[in-house]
């Protein structure tokens, strides 16, 4: 087992870790819209926080030696499903043809009042 951490991403505000490396599949943690230079919450439109959260588990694939067109499956937590339509044409555009498994489901809150979350599981290729 191998821990990736990247200050590219947020820091965890808690006990865990940006990444876990087990063999060759990756597993994130959840990604909320927090600017990883001044963690701080991008506090802007459900795209914003979206491409915020996707730059972060960019810059996590990224230290752990892979790429989108890896990832396997996404969790998307949305505290307002009608904020789905924005979420999911920010998040295809972002991903440019990559088409992982995903389930998004609507929760009560996030930490800090994120509108989005996402995890991520993904192979490492080399």
């Amino acid at each position: 087992m191998r821990t990736v951490s990247t200050v590219n991403a947020p820091a965890a505000i808690g006990p865990y870790s940006q990444g876990i490396i087990i063999g060759n599949i990756l597993f994130t943690a959840g990604q909320i819209p927090l600017d990883p230079k001044t963690m701080k919450l991008v506090d802007g439109s459900i795209e914003e926080q979206t491409t915020q959260v996707l730059k972060n588990l960019d810059a996590i694939l990224k230290e752990a030696g892979t790429s989108w067109q890896q990832v396997v499956k996404t969790t998307v937590f949305l505290t307002d499903l009608a904020d789905f339509a924005q979420m999911n044409k920010t998040y295809n555009d972002y991903l440019n043809g990559a088409k992982p498994a995903r389930s998004t489901v609507q929760v009560a809150a996030l930490p800090l009042g994120a509108k989005v979350e996402i995890e991520l599981v993904a192979e490492i290729t080399k």
